[in-house]
């Protein structure tokens, strides 16, 4: 998804750094998944740090920069495509410099210069530290000349680095580690972004007490590999170590982790998940297949029954969990059979979200080279059965809601409809699940079970009790009981 700068926030620092004082303004276009605004927020901190204008409206931008996503053939068509759509700025607007950054640079890297002349420079993984640079060094009199900045991606950042932080001020994405040791084969993550390289626990938690300090109710925490974190530290359970270090952060209400793989999953993990109230009851792992043959073609760890025993184990140990997972459909090999049989598990399973994507050859990935490819029609066809299918779970799961009472986060007032707040209980994550929806003017109805008088409109980041009233699909509609839920 397109994530152009719309306000900046100020970039936090401990770093004392000489700012080189400048006029140029620079527009920002952010694409792909949170790891990428991660990315996207340290650039426009050192961008800031060193004294560059940002600008809301890339037409009035002299520099453009588009943090691009390599991660699937979509993905690559939208950071291909949003190039193009901003490289016309250097004959519509004031664009004089245009670059290309993050994963579809790192991978294609001489390619995009190539085939994209509008492009000034392609700018790696590796070099998110030295954009402020970058940008100098093209803007420079009598220096102008297309160029490659890349390397092999060290680059990690750390909590001195400034951050201008994207979105809402409650709530923050943390990551804790970069690139993947798996060798899943339909993956081109370790191409991009190299082996695992986690950030050491205390620079983590240095970061989260900053953030908090800032008025983050919520940390969301990740990786690529999150149930990995700290194995090239040499930690034992890292994960387990560091969230233990980060529940203790005041000012802290929820820490969730993401991405968590379905191996190395501890009896200590699931017990700090249970025992710990910051620690959201939300697990997100992606299974990606339910098929022994498809898991084996993709490079899956376990099998069918070490999944199901899995996810068994964590409904049985975390009471309420919300479980979110993936999968994917069309990966060569998979039968009408193999499909078959993930549909039904999913239905089985009754999972509380489901993202399904589509398979795509990817350069340089091992499934890129196996044979039964499956066609696009029938991907298609089968992302929309398993979609169907989990609709009507969701559904199901809300309808049951209705009469509780939930602790939601107020993210702020809907940009759609005038008079609703949307918040998130700590089932929902930000962005990629629903939401709970309350009428500001229902609180002093006499129509619902708890009348009360009229209660304050609480402010984003402010947790209320909310009563469920309704419920769509993936959605909740809910009234406020409770303000200002400790």
């Amino acid at each position: 998804m397109s994530q152009p700068l719309i306000i900046p926030r100020r970039a936090q620092s401990t770093k004392t750094t000489k700012v080189h004082r400048s006029t140029t303004t620079i527009g920002f276009v952010n694409l792909g998944c949170s790891k990428n605004q991660v990315d996207s927020e340290i650039m426009l901190g050192s961008l800031v740090t060193e004294g560059f204008q940002l600008t809301g409206d890339p037409k009035q931008a002299e520099v453009v920069i588009v943090n691009t996503c390599g991660f699937i053939e979509e993905a690559k068509e939208e950071s291909i495509n949003t190039i193009l759509e901003h490289g016309h700025l250097k004959k519509t607007g004031t664009c004089r410099v245009l670059i290309a950054a993050g994963c579809l640079a790192q991978r294609y890297q001489g390619d995009l210069l190539k085939e994209l002349p509008e492009l000034d420079a392609v700018v790696g993984t590796g070099e998110f530290g030295k954009i402020a640079e970058i940008c100098r060094d093209l803007l420079a009199p009598k220096k102008r000349h297309r160029r490659l900045w890349i390397s092999q991606p060290p680059y990690l950042y750390d909590e001195l680095a400034p951050r201008l932080r994207l979105g809402k001020q409650h709530s923050a994405y943390v990551k804790i580690a970069e690139g993947c040791n798996r060798n899943c084969t339909f993956c081109a993550i370790p191409l991009m972004r190299g082996k695992q390289r986690s950030r050491p626990v205390e620079s983590i938690v240095a970061e989260a007490r900053q953030l908090a300090a800032e008025g983050v109710k919520e940390i969301n925490l990740i990786s690529q590999d999150t149930v990995n974190y700290g194995v090239d530290l040499g930690l034992r359970e890292g994960l387990v170590r560091l969230l233990r270090e980060l529940v203790k952060v005041e000012d802290l209400r929820w820490i969730r982790p993401f991405y968590l793989y379905p191996q190395q999953v501890t009896d200590d993990l699931l017990d700090l998940y249970a025992g710990e109230e910051k620690i959201t009851k939300y697990i997100d792992m992606p299974l990606q297949h339910i098929n022994d043959r498809m898991l084996k073609r993709m490079h899956r760890l376990g099998d069918r029954a070490a999944i199901e025993a899995l996810v068994d184990r964590i409904r049985t140990r975390i009471h309420g969990v919300t479980f979110r997972t993936a999968f994917i459909v069309g990966f060569p090999g998979e039968t009408d059979a193999a499909f078959t049989e993930l549909r039904d598990y999913v239905e089985q399973a009754e999972f509380d979200r489901v993202a399904v994507f589509l398979y795509s050859d990817e350069e340089g990935t091992g499934a890129a080279d196996l044979d039964e490819k499956v066609e696009r029609e029938v991907m298609d066809e089968r992302r929309n059965a398993v979609l169907a299918i989990q609709e009507s779970i969701a559904a199901a799961k809300g309808r049951a809601r209705v009469g509780s009472i939930l602790d939601v986060l107020i993210d702020g007032r809907s940009a759609e409809t005038e008079g609703v707040l949307e918040g998130r209980h700590e089932g929902l994550a930000p962005e990629i699940d629903g939401a709970v929806f309350i009428d500001e003017d229902s609180t002093s109805s006499t129509h619902v079970r708890h009348p009360l008088p009229e209660i304050p409109s609480p402010k984003p980041g402010d947790f209320c009790s909310v009563e469920i009233t309704d419920a769509a699909a993936y959605d909740l509609v809910g009234r406020i009981v409770r303000n200002s839920v400790s």
